[in-house]
Protein backbone atom coordinates (compact mmCIF):
# COMPACT_ATOMS: atom_id res chain seq x y z
CA UNK A 1 0.00 0.00 0.00
CA UNK A 2 1.78 3.21 -1.06
CA UNK A 3 0.99 6.30 1.13
CA UNK A 4 -0.75 9.09 -0.69
CA UNK A 5 -0.48 12.49 -0.84
CA UNK A 6 -1.88 14.88 1.41
CA UNK A 7 -4.32 16.88 -0.07
CA UNK A 8 -6.52 18.52 2.06
CA UNK A 9 -4.31 21.74 3.19
CA UNK A 10 -6.67 23.65 5.31
CA UNK A 11 -7.30 20.37 7.68
CA UNK A 12 -3.47 19.72 7.82
CA UNK A 13 -2.65 23.27 8.45
CA UNK A 14 -5.70 23.39 10.60
CA UNK A 15 -4.30 20.97 13.20
CA UNK A 16 -1.03 22.08 12.94
CA UNK A 17 -2.10 25.61 14.08
CA UNK A 18 -4.41 23.97 17.16
CA UNK A 19 -1.11 22.22 18.32
CA UNK A 20 1.12 24.56 18.26
CA UNK A 21 -1.82 26.71 19.96
CA UNK A 22 -2.85 24.30 22.12
CA UNK A 23 0.86 22.55 23.13
CA UNK A 24 -1.09 19.57 23.46
CA UNK A 25 1.91 17.60 22.04
CA UNK A 26 5.01 18.92 23.07
CA UNK A 27 7.53 19.28 20.13
CA UNK A 28 9.68 16.29 19.92
CA UNK A 29 6.82 14.10 22.08
CA UNK A 30 6.15 10.58 20.86
CA UNK A 31 2.86 9.65 20.69
CA UNK A 32 1.05 6.34 20.61
CA UNK A 33 -1.96 6.68 18.30
CA UNK A 34 -5.48 4.72 19.15
CA UNK A 35 -5.71 3.19 15.42
CA UNK A 36 -9.32 1.14 14.99
CA UNK A 37 -8.71 1.52 11.30
CA UNK A 38 -11.96 3.87 11.62
CA UNK A 39 -12.18 7.30 9.91
CA UNK A 40 -11.47 9.20 12.62
CA UNK A 41 -8.22 7.26 13.55
CA UNK A 42 -6.89 6.78 10.03
CA UNK A 43 -6.82 10.58 9.56
CA UNK A 44 -5.50 11.18 12.86
CA UNK A 45 -2.66 9.15 12.02
CA UNK A 46 -1.70 10.46 8.76
CA UNK A 47 -2.24 13.71 9.75
CA UNK A 48 0.29 13.73 12.67
CA UNK A 49 2.98 11.66 10.64
CA UNK A 50 2.43 14.45 8.29
CA UNK A 51 3.36 16.70 10.59
CA UNK A 52 6.45 14.79 11.60
CA UNK A 53 5.25 14.34 14.94
CA UNK A 54 7.05 10.58 16.43
CA UNK A 55 3.84 8.11 16.18
CA UNK A 56 3.29 4.85 17.30
CA UNK A 57 -0.35 3.13 16.18
CA UNK A 58 -2.25 0.71 18.45
CA UNK A 59 -5.11 -1.42 17.79
CA UNK A 60 -7.30 -3.74 19.92
CA UNK A 61 -8.68 -6.67 18.02
CA UNK A 62 -12.62 -6.56 19.91
CA UNK A 63 -13.40 -10.20 19.01
CA UNK A 64 -16.82 -9.38 18.52
CA UNK A 65 -17.00 -9.25 14.33
CA UNK A 66 -15.26 -11.87 11.59
CA UNK A 67 -14.35 -9.06 9.57
CA UNK A 68 -11.75 -7.74 12.57
CA UNK A 69 -8.89 -10.34 11.25
CA UNK A 70 -9.02 -8.93 8.27
CA UNK A 71 -9.38 -5.17 9.72
CA UNK A 72 -6.27 -5.27 11.53
CA UNK A 73 -4.25 -6.82 8.23
CA UNK A 74 -5.62 -3.51 6.40
CA UNK A 75 -4.20 -1.59 9.60
CA UNK A 76 -1.06 -3.16 9.86
CA UNK A 77 -0.38 -2.68 5.88
CA UNK A 78 -1.54 0.64 6.45
CA UNK A 79 0.67 1.54 9.21
CA UNK A 80 3.82 -0.09 7.65
CA UNK A 81 2.96 2.41 4.73
CA UNK A 82 3.68 5.30 6.12
CA UNK A 83 6.78 3.65 7.98
CA UNK A 84 4.69 3.92 11.72
CA UNK A 85 5.36 1.50 14.36
CA UNK A 86 2.18 -0.70 14.71
CA UNK A 87 1.03 -2.52 17.85
CA UNK A 88 -1.63 -4.93 18.32
CA UNK A 89 -3.56 -6.63 21.01
CA UNK A 90 -7.04 -8.89 21.34
CA UNK A 91 -9.68 -8.64 24.04
CA UNK A 92 -12.92 -10.37 24.78
CA UNK A 93 -15.16 -7.65 24.47
CA UNK A 94 -18.18 -9.82 25.08
CA UNK A 95 -16.72 -11.46 28.28
CA UNK A 96 -15.28 -8.20 29.74
CA UNK A 97 -18.56 -6.59 29.31
CA UNK A 98 -20.47 -9.75 31.21
CA UNK A 99 -17.42 -10.29 33.75
CA UNK A 100 -17.82 -6.12 35.06
CA UNK A 101 -21.43 -6.00 34.65
CA UNK A 102 -21.55 -2.93 32.24
CA UNK A 103 -22.89 -2.58 28.90
CA UNK A 104 -20.26 -3.63 25.60
CA UNK A 105 -19.63 -0.05 25.17
CA UNK A 106 -18.05 0.65 28.12
CA UNK A 107 -16.40 -2.66 28.53
CA UNK A 108 -14.88 -2.06 25.09
CA UNK A 109 -13.63 1.26 26.36
CA UNK A 110 -12.59 0.07 29.50
CA UNK A 111 -10.40 -2.91 27.32
CA UNK A 112 -9.23 0.17 25.08
CA UNK A 113 -7.54 2.48 27.74
CA UNK A 114 -6.05 -0.32 29.63
CA UNK A 115 -4.47 -1.58 26.33
CA UNK A 116 -3.38 1.73 25.19
CA UNK A 117 -1.75 2.86 28.74
CA UNK A 118 0.54 -0.55 28.30
CA UNK A 119 1.57 -0.31 24.93
CA UNK A 120 2.10 3.61 25.13
CA UNK A 121 4.15 2.64 28.94
CA UNK A 122 6.11 -0.78 26.46
CA UNK A 123 6.42 1.62 23.39
CA UNK A 124 7.92 4.71 25.81
CA UNK A 125 5.19 7.28 24.38
CA UNK A 126 4.42 9.69 27.24
CA UNK A 127 0.86 10.41 25.24
CA UNK A 128 -1.84 8.47 24.24
CA UNK A 129 -3.94 10.37 21.37
CA UNK A 130 -7.53 9.44 20.47
CA UNK A 131 -9.40 10.43 17.42
CA UNK A 132 -12.33 11.72 18.99
CA UNK A 133 -14.58 14.38 17.44
CA UNK A 134 -16.12 17.12 17.90
CA UNK A 135 -19.39 15.04 17.17
CA UNK A 136 -18.06 12.87 19.65
CA UNK A 137 -18.04 15.76 22.03
CA UNK A 138 -21.24 16.47 21.79
CA UNK A 139 -22.85 13.36 21.79
CA UNK A 140 -20.69 12.63 24.94
CA UNK A 141 -22.40 15.85 26.58
CA UNK A 142 -25.48 15.02 25.92
CA UNK A 143 -25.54 11.27 26.78
CA UNK A 144 -24.24 12.99 30.44
CA UNK A 145 -26.87 15.23 30.23
CA UNK A 146 -29.17 11.89 29.90
CA UNK A 147 -28.22 10.50 32.69
CA UNK A 148 -28.41 13.51 34.85
CA UNK A 149 -24.46 15.02 35.21
CA UNK A 150 -23.68 17.56 37.60
CA UNK A 151 -21.68 20.28 36.04
CA UNK A 152 -18.17 18.51 35.12
CA UNK A 153 -20.67 16.09 32.97
CA UNK A 154 -21.41 19.30 31.23
CA UNK A 155 -17.65 19.89 29.69
CA UNK A 156 -17.69 17.08 27.93
CA UNK A 157 -14.78 14.90 26.17
CA UNK A 158 -11.18 16.98 27.80
CA UNK A 159 -8.77 17.99 24.96
CA UNK A 160 -6.26 16.63 27.92
CA UNK A 161 -6.51 14.57 30.66
CA UNK A 162 -4.11 11.65 32.34
CA UNK A 163 -2.00 11.77 29.53
CA UNK A 164 -4.49 11.24 26.75
CA UNK A 165 -4.71 13.96 24.23
CA UNK A 166 -7.87 14.37 21.64
CA UNK A 167 -6.25 16.49 18.74
CA UNK A 168 -9.49 16.11 16.45
CA UNK A 169 -11.91 17.99 18.65
CA UNK A 170 -11.98 21.03 16.64
CA UNK A 171 -12.70 19.11 13.57
CA UNK A 172 -16.12 17.02 12.36
CA UNK A 173 -16.80 14.08 12.24
CA UNK A 174 -17.60 14.75 7.97
CA UNK A 175 -14.16 16.32 8.22
CA UNK A 176 -12.16 13.34 8.80
CA UNK A 177 -13.74 11.77 6.34
CA UNK A 178 -13.63 13.78 4.23
CA UNK A 179 -10.00 14.25 4.39
CA UNK A 180 -9.45 10.48 3.51
CA UNK A 181 -11.34 10.10 1.16
CA UNK A 182 -9.74 13.23 -0.40
CA UNK A 183 -6.02 11.70 0.34
CA UNK A 184 -7.61 7.71 -0.98
CA UNK A 185 -6.64 6.63 2.74
CA UNK A 186 -8.26 3.26 3.63
CA UNK A 187 -10.69 3.30 6.50
CA UNK A 188 -13.89 0.88 7.22
CA UNK A 189 -17.47 2.10 9.52
CA UNK A 190 -17.95 0.03 12.30
CA UNK A 191 -21.34 -1.47 11.84
CA UNK A 192 -21.92 -0.78 15.69
CA UNK A 193 -21.75 3.27 14.54
CA UNK A 194 -24.94 2.01 13.00
CA UNK A 195 -26.77 0.16 15.31
CA UNK A 196 -29.72 1.94 17.11
CA UNK A 197 -28.89 -0.57 20.11
CA UNK A 198 -26.55 1.91 21.16
CA UNK A 199 -27.34 4.85 22.74
CA UNK A 200 -25.09 7.01 21.68
CA UNK A 201 -26.10 5.74 17.73
CA UNK A 202 -30.02 6.98 18.53
CA UNK A 203 -28.58 10.74 19.52
CA UNK A 204 -26.66 10.52 16.75
CA UNK A 205 -29.36 9.68 14.14
CA UNK A 206 -32.56 10.71 16.29
CA UNK A 207 -31.85 13.42 18.52
CA UNK A 208 -28.90 15.59 17.49
CA UNK A 209 -30.83 15.83 13.75
CA UNK A 210 -33.68 17.47 15.62
CA UNK A 211 -31.65 20.21 17.39
CA UNK A 212 -30.09 21.23 14.73
CA UNK A 213 -33.63 21.41 13.07
CA UNK A 214 -34.37 24.28 15.83
CA UNK A 215 -30.82 25.58 15.42
CA UNK A 216 -28.12 24.89 13.04
CA UNK A 217 -25.66 26.12 14.97
CA UNK A 218 -26.64 23.69 17.96
CA UNK A 219 -23.08 21.78 18.13
CA UNK A 220 -21.00 25.39 18.55
CA UNK A 221 -23.69 26.69 21.27
CA UNK A 222 -23.03 23.61 22.78
CA UNK A 223 -19.29 23.41 22.82
CA UNK A 224 -19.52 26.99 24.03
CA UNK A 225 -21.26 25.82 26.54
CA UNK A 226 -18.66 23.04 27.64
CA UNK A 227 -15.89 25.60 27.54
CA UNK A 228 -17.45 28.24 29.58
CA UNK A 229 -18.54 25.32 32.32
CA UNK A 230 -14.95 24.00 32.70
CA UNK A 231 -13.40 27.16 33.29
CA UNK A 232 -16.07 27.87 35.95
CA UNK A 233 -15.48 24.04 36.95
CA UNK A 234 -12.10 24.33 37.26
CA UNK A 235 -12.40 27.41 39.91
CA UNK A 236 -14.95 25.17 41.91
CA UNK A 237 -12.18 22.68 41.69
CA UNK A 238 -9.52 24.99 42.98
CA UNK A 239 -11.76 26.06 46.09
CA UNK A 240 -13.20 22.65 47.09
CA UNK A 241 -9.34 21.42 47.17
CA UNK A 242 -8.18 24.42 49.29
CA UNK A 243 -10.99 22.77 51.61
CA UNK A 244 -9.83 19.60 51.57
CA UNK A 245 -6.25 20.87 52.49
CA UNK A 246 -7.58 23.10 55.42
CA UNK A 247 -9.43 19.82 56.39
CA UNK A 248 -7.05 17.25 55.88
CA UNK A 249 -5.74 15.55 59.06
CA UNK A 250 -2.11 13.53 58.63
CA UNK A 251 -2.29 9.73 59.15
CA UNK A 252 0.33 7.49 60.56
CA UNK A 253 3.03 10.11 60.96
CA UNK A 254 6.59 9.43 58.79
CA UNK A 255 4.97 6.13 57.62
CA UNK A 256 2.45 8.22 55.50
CA UNK A 257 3.48 7.25 52.30
CA UNK A 258 2.08 3.47 53.48
CA UNK A 259 -1.51 4.90 52.48
CA UNK A 260 -0.92 7.89 50.96
CA UNK A 261 -2.79 6.99 47.52
CA UNK A 262 -5.19 4.80 49.23
CA UNK A 263 -6.54 6.21 52.20
CA UNK A 264 -7.47 10.10 53.37
CA UNK A 265 -9.14 11.91 56.66
CA UNK A 266 -10.77 14.98 57.03
CA UNK A 267 -12.09 17.72 60.19
CA UNK A 268 -15.63 16.70 60.17
CA UNK A 269 -16.00 20.18 61.17
CA UNK A 270 -13.98 21.88 58.25
CA UNK A 271 -15.75 20.69 56.05
CA UNK A 272 -19.20 20.83 57.57
CA UNK A 273 -18.23 24.85 58.15
CA UNK A 274 -16.89 25.10 54.21
CA UNK A 275 -20.37 25.19 52.70
CA UNK A 276 -22.23 22.79 50.61
CA UNK A 277 -21.32 23.23 47.04
CA UNK A 278 -17.08 22.88 48.21
CA UNK A 279 -18.36 20.27 50.17
CA UNK A 280 -19.80 18.18 47.65
CA UNK A 281 -17.47 18.66 45.30
CA UNK A 282 -14.38 18.41 47.94
CA UNK A 283 -15.71 14.64 48.83
CA UNK A 284 -16.42 13.66 45.15
CA UNK A 285 -12.37 15.11 44.23
CA UNK A 286 -11.20 12.59 47.33
CA UNK A 287 -12.40 10.02 46.36
CA UNK A 288 -11.91 9.62 43.13
CA UNK A 289 -8.12 10.33 44.26
CA UNK A 290 -8.26 7.21 46.04
CA UNK A 291 -10.05 5.16 42.96
CA UNK A 292 -13.63 5.38 43.71
CA UNK A 293 -16.43 7.70 42.08
CA UNK A 294 -19.29 8.93 44.81
CA UNK A 295 -22.83 9.31 41.95
CA UNK A 296 -25.87 11.90 42.67
CA UNK A 297 -27.17 9.91 45.72
CA UNK A 298 -23.99 9.04 47.31
CA UNK A 299 -22.71 12.47 47.64
CA UNK A 300 -26.27 13.91 48.85
CA UNK A 301 -26.66 11.48 51.76
CA UNK A 302 -22.96 12.03 52.91
CA UNK A 303 -23.00 15.82 52.95
CA UNK A 304 -25.76 15.52 54.79
CA UNK A 305 -24.41 13.52 57.38
CA UNK A 306 -21.58 15.82 57.43
CA UNK A 307 -23.81 19.20 58.18
CA UNK A 308 -26.26 17.77 60.13
CA UNK A 309 -23.58 16.32 62.23
CA UNK A 310 -24.54 12.43 61.98
CA UNK A 311 -22.52 9.57 61.25
CA UNK A 312 -22.47 6.73 58.82
CA UNK A 313 -20.99 5.07 55.58
CA UNK A 314 -21.02 4.61 52.24
CA UNK A 315 -18.86 1.79 50.11
CA UNK A 316 -18.98 3.02 46.23
CA UNK A 317 -20.15 0.46 43.72
CA UNK A 318 -17.46 -2.31 41.73
CA UNK A 319 -14.39 0.26 43.40
CA UNK A 320 -14.65 -0.94 46.80
CA UNK A 321 -14.04 2.66 48.29
CA UNK A 322 -15.67 3.18 51.92
CA UNK A 323 -16.57 6.80 53.15
CA UNK A 324 -16.75 6.46 56.64
CA UNK A 325 -18.50 9.93 58.71
CA UNK A 326 -17.28 9.69 62.02
CA UNK A 327 -18.09 11.61 65.14
CA UNK A 328 -15.07 14.13 64.39
CA UNK A 329 -13.89 12.76 61.32
CA UNK A 330 -14.58 11.92 57.72
CA UNK A 331 -12.27 8.53 56.18
CA UNK A 332 -12.01 7.84 53.15
CA UNK A 333 -10.00 4.32 52.35
CA UNK A 334 -9.83 1.48 50.01
CA UNK A 335 -11.07 -1.93 51.24
CA UNK A 336 -8.91 -3.74 48.75
CA UNK A 337 -7.17 -6.51 50.81
CA UNK A 338 -3.42 -7.01 49.76
CA UNK A 339 -2.24 -10.36 49.51
CA UNK A 340 0.43 -11.23 52.52
CA UNK A 341 3.93 -10.66 51.25
CA UNK A 342 7.42 -12.45 52.01
CA UNK A 343 10.82 -11.35 49.98
CA UNK A 344 14.55 -11.31 50.87
CA UNK A 345 16.11 -8.26 51.93
CA UNK A 346 18.75 -7.08 48.85
CA UNK A 347 22.19 -6.73 51.18
CA UNK A 348 23.92 -5.04 50.20
CA UNK A 349 21.63 -2.65 48.06
CA UNK A 350 18.67 -1.56 47.48
CA UNK A 351 14.78 -3.62 47.59
CA UNK A 352 12.35 -1.30 46.10
CA UNK A 353 8.20 -2.28 46.40
CA UNK A 354 6.76 -0.61 43.02
CA UNK A 355 3.16 -1.79 44.44
CA UNK A 356 3.54 0.08 47.83
CA UNK A 357 6.21 2.72 47.15
CA UNK A 358 8.32 2.21 49.16
CA UNK A 359 12.04 1.01 49.06
CA UNK A 360 14.33 -0.50 52.00
CA UNK A 361 18.58 0.68 51.49
CA UNK A 362 20.91 -1.86 53.23
CA UNK A 363 24.53 -1.35 53.53
CA UNK A 364 27.51 -2.08 56.06
CA UNK A 365 27.93 0.99 58.93
CA UNK A 366 30.26 1.65 61.43
CA UNK A 367 28.99 0.21 64.74
CA UNK A 368 29.65 3.57 66.54
CA UNK A 369 26.83 4.65 64.16
CA UNK A 370 23.84 3.20 65.78
CA UNK A 371 21.89 5.99 68.00
CA UNK A 372 18.55 6.42 66.51
CA UNK A 373 14.75 7.92 67.99
CA UNK A 374 12.61 4.43 68.67
CA UNK A 375 10.67 5.87 65.77
CA UNK A 376 13.25 6.61 63.27
CA UNK A 377 13.22 5.65 59.88
CA UNK A 378 16.89 4.26 59.95
CA UNK A 379 18.75 2.08 61.83
CA UNK A 380 21.87 0.30 62.60
CA UNK A 381 22.02 -2.86 64.19
CA UNK A 382 24.84 -5.58 65.01
CA UNK A 383 24.04 -8.27 61.42
CA UNK A 384 26.30 -11.06 63.38
CA UNK A 385 23.52 -11.48 65.61
CA UNK A 386 21.08 -12.15 63.51
CA UNK A 387 19.80 -15.56 62.18
CA UNK A 388 20.24 -17.23 58.88
CA UNK A 389 19.29 -14.41 55.94
CA UNK A 390 17.43 -10.90 56.65
CA UNK A 391 13.56 -10.95 54.84
CA UNK A 392 10.72 -8.51 55.09
CA UNK A 393 7.24 -9.26 55.72
CA UNK A 394 3.75 -8.36 56.92
CA UNK A 395 3.01 -8.69 60.88
CA UNK A 396 1.71 -11.54 61.48
CA UNK A 397 -0.57 -12.67 65.02
CA UNK A 398 1.88 -13.79 67.38
CA UNK A 399 4.59 -11.91 66.29
CA UNK A 400 6.81 -10.39 69.51
CA UNK A 401 9.63 -8.38 69.72
CA UNK A 402 11.63 -7.39 72.70
CA UNK A 403 11.91 -3.45 71.76
CA UNK A 404 15.21 -1.37 72.09
CA UNK A 405 16.09 -0.36 75.78
CA UNK A 406 13.60 -3.19 77.46
CA UNK A 407 13.97 -6.46 79.00
CA UNK A 408 10.39 -8.32 78.33
CA UNK A 409 8.82 -8.65 75.06
CA UNK A 410 5.88 -6.99 73.63
CA UNK A 411 3.37 -8.14 70.75
CA UNK A 412 4.12 -6.58 67.90
CA UNK A 413 0.38 -5.91 67.02
CA UNK A 414 0.27 -3.99 70.65
CA UNK A 415 3.04 -1.68 69.63
CA UNK A 416 1.52 -0.72 65.76
CA UNK A 417 -1.83 0.14 67.80
CA UNK A 418 0.29 2.30 70.20
CA UNK A 419 1.99 4.32 67.09
CA UNK A 420 -1.45 4.96 65.87
CA UNK A 421 -1.25 3.66 62.63
CA UNK A 422 -4.42 3.05 60.61
CA UNK A 423 -5.64 -0.73 59.85
CA UNK A 424 -4.51 -0.51 56.02
CA UNK A 425 -0.68 0.99 57.03
CA UNK A 426 -0.55 -2.06 59.46
CA UNK A 427 -1.10 -4.10 56.68
CA UNK A 428 1.25 -2.66 54.34
CA UNK A 429 4.28 -2.30 57.04
CA UNK A 430 6.76 -4.69 56.10
CA UNK A 431 9.04 -6.12 59.23
CA UNK A 432 12.49 -6.84 58.99
CA UNK A 433 12.47 -10.21 60.16
CA UNK A 434 15.35 -13.09 60.40
CA UNK A 435 14.18 -16.61 61.07
CA UNK A 436 13.86 -16.07 64.39
CA UNK A 437 11.30 -13.47 63.98
CA UNK A 438 11.02 -9.85 63.78
CA UNK A 439 14.22 -7.57 64.10
CA UNK A 440 12.97 -3.78 63.20
CA UNK A 441 9.61 -2.72 62.72
CA UNK A 442 10.29 0.67 61.14
CA UNK A 443 9.25 3.97 62.08
CA UNK A 444 7.94 1.79 65.34
CA UNK A 445 10.95 -0.17 67.48
CA UNK A 446 14.07 -2.04 66.75
CA UNK A 447 14.63 -5.32 68.56
CA UNK A 448 17.14 -5.51 71.38
CA UNK A 449 18.81 -8.58 70.45
CA UNK A 450 20.67 -6.95 67.71
CA UNK A 451 21.75 -3.63 69.83
CA UNK A 452 25.18 -2.62 68.72
CA UNK A 453 27.91 -3.11 72.00
CA UNK A 454 31.54 -2.62 71.84
CA UNK A 455 31.79 -5.83 70.64
CA UNK A 456 29.91 -5.65 67.52
CA UNK A 457 32.17 -6.10 64.44
CA UNK A 458 29.68 -6.40 61.46
CA UNK A 459 26.79 -3.56 61.67
CA UNK A 460 24.54 -2.96 59.06
CA UNK A 461 22.89 0.08 58.52
CA UNK A 462 19.01 -0.01 56.97
CA UNK A 463 16.70 2.82 55.69
CA UNK A 464 13.17 2.54 54.68
CA UNK A 465 11.67 5.26 53.17
CA UNK A 466 9.14 6.41 50.09
CA UNK A 467 10.20 5.12 46.41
Amino acid sequence: MTPAKVTSDSVLERLKSHLENSQLIPPGASVLVGYSGGPDSTALLHLLHHLEIDCVAAHLHHGMRPEADTELQKCTDFADSLGIPFVSGRADIPGLSSKLKVGVEEAGRHARLNFFRQSAYQTNCPFIATGHTKDDHIETILMHIIRGTGLTGLIGIHASRDSIVRPLLPFTRSETRAYCEQNNLWFHDDPGNFDENFTRVRLRHRLIPEFEAINPNFSTALTRVAETVESEDQFLNHIAASVLQQAEIPLNGNLHFLTQECELCFSKSILATSGEVPLRRGLRIATSFIGGELDYTQTKVLTRLILQSKTGSITTENTHIVVEVGSSEVHIRSLAQEEPFRFPLTIPGETESEIFGWKFTAQSAPPIDYERTANSLDVVFDQSKTQGGLHFRASQPGDQIVPFGESKPRKVADLLANAKLTSTARRRLPIICDMIGPIWIPGIRLSERVRITPDTNKALRVQFESL
